[in-house]
C-alpha cells in the first residue's frame, strides 16, 4: 500500500467513526437551516475542489468560499446579539 493510499484509508476510517458517533449520539440541539450565503460559500468550496487541477481557479474559488462563510458567520453573530426593540 502506498503512502497516499494509506492517507486515504485513514481519512475514510476517521469519517466513518465520526458518522457512527453522530448517528449514535445525535446532532444535538435543534436543526438550523442553511442560509443562502452559506450555501453559496459551500458551492464555491466545492467548485474549488472540482477545479483543483487548475490552481488559479481552484484557489480563487476556495478564497471566495471562505470569505463568504466568514461574512455569513459575522452576520449571524451580529443578528443574534441584537437587543429586542
Amino acid at each position: 500500500m502506498s503512502a497516499s493510499a494509506a492517507y486515504v484509508a485513514i481519512a475514510v476510517g476517521v469519517l466513518a467513526v465520526l458518522a457512527v458517533l453522530l448517528l449514535a449520539v445525535g446532532w444535538g440541539g435543534g436543526t438550523r437551516r442553511l442560509t443562502p450565503l452559506a450555501g453559496l460559500a459551500l458551492a464555491c468550496v466545492v467548485c474549488g475542489i472540482v477545479f483543483g487541477q487548475e490552481k488559479a481557479v481552484g484557489y480563487a474559488c476556495f478564497a471566495v468560499g471562505i470569505l463568504l462563510a466568514v461574512v455569513d458567520a459575522v452576520r449571524r453573530t451580529r443578528a443574534g446579539h441584537r437587543s429586542p426593540e
